[in-house]
């Protein structure tokens, strides 16, 4: 079946003051046969018969929380060593990512592409994107933390998580999220030298009581605490409302809904160019909402799409340096690197991508699906930043044993990767591009902002 072709729409762009206006040429015309009216209405038809909507906004949260989830997540004090942020791998500068394949966590030094570990150490997988949490159930690559189809929450913690620490989660699994990388020694706790990196492994309990006690100690915080949980005193707190908390900053600040794509499902055709809507009609048509068919564009599933492996890993496979992914949470084979759909609002800016950001580019994870089996034995590891082109694991034979069936014999026409990448741009709210309005000017324990 023949595959979208294009289309480009003109926007003219405002100067402010005195200056020039700066007017785009005018789109190339449409192909032979077909009217931009034609494509637009196909495109229309396609967006009604798969019920895609625009995106809801969440429910407003309450600021006292807001503020208090802000100054926690930008503030070092819940690494061990007092030398981390949950957002010093999740930086307003690089769209809550940190612009490399994989993160470098506790111990090290700079920030983003410039960050660097003394013992050149990285975290196994890609740091995931922040945005529109409000209408996600699973978190992280595996889902460790997820919603059940029957409401109730699991996490690594089991009964630790305790009915009244959930009691206090207004956002559903989100609010126990941020309950778990505080502690991974090698993303926020450390090995030695503080009183969190002294807690025995897995006693979450202890980690998360220590945690409290060192908050307890900053009057700023305990104030904060209590105003945003009216009624309860700080010493009746436990760490749970700290990350209901960090979930609330979430879902305020990071939720963003007014995408070119949202404005054009309603009515409006000059939203997208014609590149644009022949990119959707592939998107619709190809296969990709199978497993990005909701309106946030994802499933709620697990899928292993066939791309390699790279880093340290995560202790599996003979060497200990593979991630079997789902596998690691479920304990089925069945599960070995499936990894969570990714939500695609805002893609465009969260680059690389992957599980273990194996993809530079939008356009060349786009381009992994045309032929798949053969992208994955012809992977070009120098999109992989260079510490790491080493790492690629030889094991395509593998990955390709349970690779999922949605994925097999698919083949694009030439340009079509190239019309989807500019299409998921669509997805892109102009707010997103400038994240400095969430960093807080300080944080209580006067330690410096990662941002």
């Amino acid at each position: 079946m023949k595959r979208l072709l294009a289309l480009c729409l003109a926007v003219g762009i405002a100067a402010c003051g005195d200056g020039p206006v700066s007017v785009p040429p005018p789109p190339p015309p449409p192909p032979p046969g077909e009217t931009r009216a034609q494509l637009i209405a196909a495109v229309r038809q396609l967006a009604e018969v798969r019920n895609l909507d625009p995106i809801e906004a969440p429910t407003p949260v309450r600021s006292a929380l807001v503020e208090l989830g802000r100054v926690l997540a930008f503030d070092k004090i819940l690494s061990g060593n007092r030398d981390i942020s949950c957002m010093s791998c999740h930086l307003p500068s690089f769209a809550t990512g940190d612009g490399r394949s994989l993160s470098i966590g506790q111990g090290a030094t700079g920030l983003g592409p410039d960050r660097l570990h003394p013992g050149g150490t990285f975290i196994p997988r890609n740091s995931p994107p922040l945005f529109n949490l409000h209408v996600a159930k699973q978190f992280f690559w595996d889902g460790r933390v997820e919603e059940l189809p029957d409401g109730t929450i699991r996490t690594p913690a089991g009964g630790q998580l305790t009915p009244d620490m959930e009691a206090v989660f207004e956002f559903g699994a989100l609010s126990a999220q941020a309950l778990f990388p505080v502690e991974s020694r090698s993303e926020m706790r450390a090995d030695t030298g503080n009183d969190l990196a002294a807690v025995p492994d897995g006693d979450f309990t202890a980690l998360w009581a220590a945690l409290m006690v060192r908050l307890g100690a900053i009057a700023e915080y305990r104030s904060m605490f209590e105003a945003a949980y009216t009624g309860t005193a700080f010493d009746d707190m436990t760490f749970a409302h700290a990350s209901n908390a960090i979930a609330g900053f979430y879902v305020s600040e990071l939720a963003f809904t007014a995408t070119p794509w949202d404005v054009f499902l309603p009515g409006d055709d000059g939203q997208l160019t014609d590149q644009q809507l022949r990119g959707a009609r592939s998107f619709m048509d190809f296969g990709c909402m199978f497993c990005h068919g909701a309106d946030e564009f994802d499933d709620g599933k697990f899928h292993n799409v066939a791309v390699p492996q790279l880093g340290p890993g995560k202790g599996d496979g003979p060497g200990g340096n593979d991630d079997f992914g789902r596998e690691r949470v479920t304990g089925d084979p069945s599960d070995r690197r499936l990894f969570k759909t990714p939500q695609l609002r805002n893609v465009e800016l969260t680059a690389p991508y992957g599980h273990a950001g194996q993809f530079a580019e939008l356009v060349a994870i786009v381009r992994h699906y045309d032929d798949i089996d053969r992208r994955l034995t012809e992977f070009d590891a120098t999109q992989v930043e260079p510490a790491l082109r080493g790492t690629m694991l030889d094991n395509v034979s593998d990955i390709l044993a349970n690779r999922d069936v949605l994925t097999v014999d698919r083949f694009m026409e030439v340009g079509e990767a190239e019309d989807i990448a500019a299409w998921l741009e669509s997805l892109t709210d102009p707010a997103a591009r400038d994240l400095s309005f969430v960093v807080p000017s300080s944080v209580p324990s006067g330690l410096p902002i990662d941002s």
